[in-house]
C-alpha cells in the first residue's frame, strides 16, 4: 500500500483546527500553530492504532459496516466538492466579508454560492472549470483506452494540467488580472521538515480538543487501509493487482500505521493511511513490492526541497479543481452500491447510507460519523444478543431434519417431541433472550410470533425435548448457567430433555455440561447421542418404560 494523507482524515483535522480558531485557541491565520494542531491529531491517531496493534484489535476492521463506509465517504466526497467551489468560483474574499460560512454546513454553504453567484471572479471560474473538465476527460479517455493500450496508463495528464497552467499564468499574466496564484511556501521555521514533539503540557488543551476526532481518524483509516490491503492483495475473494504473495495482518498493520503517524506528528504532518486510489495507481505502474513505496518517498522529499519555487505561478483554482475530482472519486461508486442495495431490498442499509450523508451535509462531519458509528455498532449487538434458536422438522421417507419456519408444509412434525437446534455459540451475549425464544417456541412453534399471541401448540407436543447442539462450538459460564436453569426448569415440569450431537467427553463444552449437573439433571449420558433419530429412539423406548410403568398388569401379561 501507498500510505498518505486521506480527504476524510485530513477534513477532520481541518474541524479540529477549526474549532480551536472558534474557542479562541489560535487565530485564524496563524499556520504555525494550526500545523501544530495537525501534527498533536496525528500523533494521538498513530497513539491509538499503536495501542491497538499492541493489544491484538486488528478485528476492528470488520465492526464498521459497507453502508457505513459507503454513506460517510460519499458524503465527504460531496462536502469536499461543495467547499472547492467557493475557491474555484473566486468568492473566497466573499465568504470572508460575510462570516461563518468557512465554518457552516455544506447546505449554507451552497446557499451562499446561489446567492453571490454573479460576484465570481470569471478568470478565476474558466481556469478552475476548465481544470476540472480536462482532468475529468482524460480520466475517462484512460479507462476506455487502457484495456487496450496498457501505456496510457504512464500519461501524466494532472501533472500537465498543473504545468500547462502555471505556464500560462506566469505568460499571460493572469495574477495580474485577480486569478489567486500559489505563491512562495516557505517553512516559518526555516526548516522543510521542524522536529516537534507533540504531547508535551503547553499542547494539553489542544489534546482535549481532538481526542474523540483523533479516534475517529484513527479507526476510519485503518478501516479503509484495510479495505484497501484486501482488495491489492486478493485477500476479498478478487484477483490482486498488488504486493503478490503476502499475508495480510490487520494486527502488524496496525502496528505499522501507528508508528507512521507516531513519527509524522512529529513534523506536523497530516494522518496518513493506505488509500485505495493511489495504491491502486502504484500498482498499475509496476509497484510489487514495498520499496515502490520507498522510492515514491524519495521522490516526494526531492520535490519539497528543489522544485517548490517552480509551483509560483500554480494557481490556486487549479488546486481545488485536482482536490474535486478527488471528491468525485469518492462519490463515483456509491450509485452502484444503491442500485444493488435496491435489487436485494436491503432497506436497512439505504436508510443508513441516507442517514450518514444527510447528518453530514445538513448538519456537520462530527455528527454524521458518531451517528454512523453508533448505528453500526447498535446494529452489530443486536445481531450478536438474538438467539437463533430453530424448531426442526422431519423432511417425509428420510433421517434429514430442517428449518420448519422455513417450509413448514413439507415437513413432518414428531407428535409429543419438540426439536429444538441451537446454531451458534452460547455466551452471555445470546442467552439473555433465550428462555424466552423457547417458550414461544413451545407456545407457537415459531421464534417469530408476537409474544401476545396465546397458544397454540398443544402442551402434549412438548413432552420431549430434544436439543440439537451441534452449532455450540463454544460455551461460556454465563450460557453454563442460563442452559442449566433451562434444563432444571424443564425436569421439574415433567419434561424429559435429550441432548443430541454433543462435543465428545473430554472437550471443554462437554465437562462444562458434567460441572454444570446438565448430564445428571437429564438422566445421564444415556439421554447424550449423536443424531436426532438416535434421540428419538430414546423418546420411544422412554415411552415404553413408562406406559409400563403406569400398567403393570399389562407388563406380567406380556
Amino acid at each position: 500500500m501507498v500510505v498518505g494523507p486521506e480527504a476524510a482524515g485530513s477534513l477532520l483535522v481541518g474541524s479540529v483546527v477549526r474549532t480551536s480558531v472558534d474557542i479562541g485557541h489560535s487565530g485564524d491565520e496563524d499556520a504555525e500553530i494550526h500545523a501544530r494542531i495537525a501534527g498533536v491529531v496525528t500523533g494521538m491517531a498513530g497513539a491509538v492504532i499503536f495501542i491497538a496493534g499492541l493489544t491484538r484489535l486488528g478485528f476492528l476492521d470488520s465492526v464498521l459496516s459497507r453502508p457505513f463506509l459507503r454513506g460517510f465517504i460519499s458524503a465527504i466526497g460531496f462536502v469536499i466538492l461543495v467547499d472547492q467551489l467557493i475557491p474555484e468560483m473566486g468568492l473566497t474574499d466573499q465568504a470572508k466579508r460575510v462570516g461563518g460560512i468557512s465554518h457552516g454546513s455544506s447546505v449554507d454553504k451552497i446557499v451562499f454560492l446561489v446567492e453571490h453567484v454573479h460576484s465570481a471572479h470569471g478568470l478565476t471560474t474558466a481556469v478552475s472549470f476548465a481544470s476540472f473538465a480536462i482532468i475529468m476527460v482524460c480520466r475517462s479517455l484512460k479507462r476506455r483506452l487502457q484495456p487496450r493500450f496498457p501505456s496510457v496508463a504512464y500519461i501524466p495528464d494532472r501533472f500537465i494540467v498543473v504545468a500547462l497552467s502555471a505556464v500560462f499564468t506566469w505568460a499571460l499574466r493572469w495574477d495580474k488580472q485577480g486569478l489567486e496564484i500559489l505563491g512562495d511556501v516557505k517553512s516559518s521555521t526555516g526548516s522543510p521538515f521542524p522536529f516537534h514533539w507533540p504531547f508535551v503540557p503547553s499542547y494539553m488543551k489542544h489534546v482535549r480538543e481532538a481526542m474523540s476526532t483523533s479516534f475517529l481518524i484513527a479507526l476510519l483509516g485503518f478501516f479503509e487501509s484495510s479495505v484497501a490491503a484486501k482488495a491489492l492483495s486478493g485477500g476479498e475473494g478478487k484477483t490482486g493487482e498488488g504486493l503478490q504473495g503476502m499475508t495480510l495482518s490487520a494486527n502488524r498493520e496496525l502496528i505499522a500505521l501507528g508508528v507512521a503517524n507516531l513519527v509524522g506528528g512529529c513534523f506536523m504532518a497530516l494522518p496518513a493511511f493506505g488509500g485505495y486510489g493511489r495504491s491502486k495507481v502504484n500498482a498499475s505502474t509496476g509497484g510489487r513490492a514495498p520499496m515502490s513505496s520507498i522510492f515514491l518517498s524519495l521522490i516526494t522529499i526531492i520535490c519539497v526541497l528543489f522544485l517548490l519555487p517552480y509551483f509560483y505561478y500554480l494557481p490556486k483554482g487549479v488546486l481545488s479543481a485536482m482536490v474535486s475530482v478527488v471528491a468525485y472519486s469518492l462519490i463515483e461508486e456509491c450509485p452502484h452500491d444503491i442500485k444493488f442495495f435496491i435489487r436485494i431490498r436491503g432497506v436497512s442499509e439505504l436508510m443508513l447510507m441516507f442517514l450518514i450523508f444527510g447528518a453530514t451535509i445538513f448538519y456537520s462531519l462530527p455528527l454524521g460519523v458518531a451517528l454512523g458509528m453508533g448505528l453500526s455498532i447498535l446494529s452489530l449487538i443486536r445481531h450478536a444478543t438474538k438467539p437463533r434458536i430453530q424448531i426442526l422438522g422431519k423432511v417425509p421417507d428420510t433421517s434429514i431434519f430442517e428449518n420448519a419456519e422455513d417450509n413448514p408444509r413439507n415437513l413432518e412434525f414428531i407428535e409429543g417431541c419438540l426439536i429444538v437446534k441451537i446454531p451458534e455459540p452460547l455466551t452471555f451475549a445470546n442467552t439473555g433472550d433465550l428462555k424466552n425464544r423457547l417458550s414461544r417456541l413451545e407456545a407457537t412453534g415459531s421464534t417469530n410470533a408476537h409474544p401476545a399471541l396465546p397458544r397454540i401448540r398443544p402442551k402434549e407436543h412438548n413432552k420431549n425435548i430434544i436439543f440439537d447442539v451441534h452449532g455450540v462450538t463454544a460455551l461460556d459460564g454465563s450460557g453454563t448457567q442460563v442452559l442449566t436453569e433451562i434444563v432444571e426448569g424443564y425436569i421439574d415440569r415433567g419434561v424429559r430433555v435429550f441432548f443430541c450431537r454433543v462435543p465428545a467427553k473430554g472437550t471443554p463444552i462437554y465437562t462444562l455440561f458434567e460441572k454444570s449437573g446438565i448430564v445428571e439433571t437429564c438422566g445421564g449420558p444415556d439421554h447424550f447421542v449423536g443424531s436426532v433419530e438416535e434421540a428419538l429412539k430414546m423418546t420411544e423406548l422412554d415411552n415404553a418404560d413408562n406406559w409400563y410403568t403406569n400398567h403393570p398388569n399389562e407388563e406380567e401379561a406380556a
